[in-house]
């Protein structure tokens, strides 16, 4: 069973979509701009902005975004003969990403 057989029509659309715009979001971040998409982080006092190096905190989401848009892009580009446990991997890699970001937002951002 691949992903396509337990999908909808639309699913390789909105994956195209998705991997677009985290390749947009995640190089807007690498260049060390748009820190006002960083949640958390646009709605913070400036006395807790200040404790945060604003550059390294955007590499570091822009950095972890980027392996989620590629593994997205892989699944839209192998859409029809990616078995169904792929899902699993994903949702795997994702979490794990997302841990790692939040870790590394956490120690190497913050300004000492």
């Amino acid at each position: 069973m691949t992903i396509k057989d337990i999908s909808n029509g639309s699913a390789v659309t909105i994956l195209w979509i998705v991997s677009s715009l985290l390749f947009v979001i995640s190089f807007i971040l690498l260049s060390g701009h748009g820190s006002g998409l960083i949640a958390g982080y646009n709605t913070a006092s400036k006395k807790e902005k200040d404790k945060i190096n604003q550059k390294k905190l955007c590499r570091i989401v822009g950095a972890g975004l980027l392996p989620i848009a590629l593994i997205i892009l892989i699944m839209a580009i192998f859409f029809d003969t990616l078995p169904s446990f792929f899902v699993y991997i994903f949702v795997s890699f994702t979490l794990l990403d997302t841990a790692l970001i939040v870790i590394l937002a956490n120690t190497r951002a913050k300004n000492l």
